[in-house]
């Protein structure tokens, strides 16, 4: 009886297998760590060969654990944006370029110079920034013409490891449009712009729905991954997506939240649109997709926090620091005593779009101590989500009604909280309703929901995640009165700071990297 999938999510920093059952739940795991270097500020590289080894060690890892002929089918969920350049077999040609790289922003003005701006945000659903591929294919173009003019290929990590699983170069639609490169109006890579940056389509995967089955595994591949031959490979769908499919954030309404290193939420729907406001995806869910907003410090600051911040003994395990100050940021009323924050620590994405936004604290006075700047982090990243989310639903034209939060945030119920009485939407979390149970890997989750549906053990991907996302059946609701109030702080001040310091902060960014 085949009745298990695997789902693996291949992000930045591990590959993660996992097997699941058509229930949702977990049969088994492999997980192998992911490097990356940092050669030069602002540059961030990884060994395309290391996602096949961790993918290796991850997939025999999870198969090991269970029966082989239960297993029936295995789809990918990759980190985004990242490609690397490769030979006519497939062969890398230097390390990959990841989506964090920073390298090409100055060269993203010829990017819009050769294709235009809005053109580009019109096809592609996403503004042109650093993180996405024009720029970056033209960063080596003219800085490492020997390289460019080598590149037969040019792969996302869903088509590389499809290249070695299956032999069969293809990507899916959820994960090539991250890359910028794919007209999401058309559904298909975006000739003029290809050619534009000096390259051809045809060096390009196919690009295939997700949930459409690519090929099979090889016998090679198959003993290598500890796999039964003839596995079918299911086309995936961006980390991103994926994890949204995990928590069942399937229909006009919902949002995933993933409280991570990044906060990305992305809003479900039914129709294409495009907007400063958020960057356009395909869904998990055929014909629909998802409208995504991403804001760069999230658990980052906190983290930053506790490093730099806290006053905590340098041997002390963070999550009892986080707990100290979890329980003390609990006791302080709503507004820190007057202690506002943007959470700005890694620039601004949606709605600013602004690579030289700085993280502003307004309202210190001799009252404060370090437990009101935690709450205030918390609160303030709460605000931005809702400027994020209130920029979505304009575009949407109708209402989002609840988060369903995923990451390592999730678990902290004062910060659900707080994003619930900012928001004034409910938040569930992804997973049991036991605190102490294991995070439901929600990316992988996704993957393996677009595997079951895709061989057929479910009528569609709809009944697909509605059969096996795993959600606590109690949310954090608004409280009436802290809503009211963080309404009023979202309209009076904090709606205004960044605008209004946005010229001074770039004037200061300017002066300190020129001194």
């Amino acid at each position: 009886m085949r009745d298990l999938v695997i789902g693996l999510d291949c992000s930045t920093t591990a590959c993660k297998a996992v097997i699941w059952d058509i229930t949702g739940r977990e049969a088994a795991s492999g997980r192998a760590s992911l490097p990356m270097s940092m050669p030069r500020p602002g540059w961030h590289e990884q060994p395309a060969e290391s996602w096949w080894q961790a993918a290796v060690q991850a997939l025999r890892e999870a198969a090991g654990q269970v029966s082989p002929e239960r297993l029936a089918a295995l789809c990918i969920a990759p980190q985004r944006e990242t490609f690397v350049p490769a030979d006519a077999d497939g062969q890398p040609l230097g390390s990959a370029l990841l989506w964090m790289d920073e390298r090409c922003r100055e060269l993203l003005p010829e990017v819009s110079r050769l294709y235009g701006e809005g053109r580009f945000h019109q096809e592609s659903g996403k503004p042109l920034s650093a993180n996405l591929a024009p720029g970056k294919l033209l960063w080596l173009r003219e800085h490492e013409p020997e390289r460019f003019e080598r590149m037969e290929r040019v792969l996302d990590v869903h088509a590389f490891l499809a290249l070695r699983l299956t032999g069969r170069c293809a990507t899916a639609w959820g994960c090539a449009d991250p890359l910028g490169l794919f007209d999401m109006r058309q559904h298909t890579w975006n000739r003029p712009l290809i050619e534009s940056l000096g390259l051809r389509v045809e060096q390009f995967p196919e690009a295939l729905p997700g949930g459409t089955v690519v090929g099979e595994i090889t016998a090679q591949a198959a003993r290598e991954c500890g796999l039964p031959p003839g596995l079918p490979l299911v086309a995936g769908l961006g980390d991103g997506q994926a994890a949204g499919l995990g928590v069942c954030a399937v229909q006009p309404g919902e949002a995933y939240l993933n409280l991570g290193t990044a906060v990305v939420s992305g809003a479900f729907s039914e129709r294409y649109a495009v907007n400063l406001a958020f960057r356009s995806m395909y869904s998990g869910i055929p014909g629909a997709y998802v409208f995504e907003t991403v804001l760069l410090g999230g658990t980052y600051t906190i983290n930053w926090f506790l490093e730099n911040v806290s006053g905590a003994h340098p041997g002390m395990p963070a999550n009892q620091i986080l707990a100290h100050y979890e329980s003390l940021a609990a006791q302080i009323p709503p507004g820190a005593l007057g202690l506002t924050l943007v959470p700005y620590w890694n620039s601004a994405m949606n709605p600013y779009w602004d690579a030289s936004a700085s993280g502003i604290v307004v309202g210190w006075r001799g009252v404060h101590q370090t437990q009101h700047f935690y709450r205030a982090i918390l609160e303030g990243i709460a605000l931005e989500q809702r400027l994020h989310t209130e920029g979505v639903e304009a575009a949407l034209g109708s209402r989002v009604d609840r988060y369903i939060a995923v990451g390592g945030g999730a678990r902290s119920p004062l910060w659900r909280q707080i994003v619930a009485d900012v928001t004034g939407k409910a938040v569930y979390r992804a997973g049991p309703d036991d605190l102490s149970a294991a995070d439901v890997e929600a990316t992988a989750l996704g993957a393996g929901i677009l595997a079951a549906a895709g061989v057929g053990l479910f009528p569609s991907t709809l009944e697909a995640a509605r059969s096996m996302a795993r959600v606590t059946a109690v949310p954090c609701t608004p409280d009436p009165a802290r809503h009211d109030f963080y309404t009023r702080l979202f309209e009076d001040v904090y709606r205004r700071l960044y605008p209004s310091l946005q010229d001074a902060l770039r004037r200061l960014a300017d002066l300190t990297a020129n001194p």
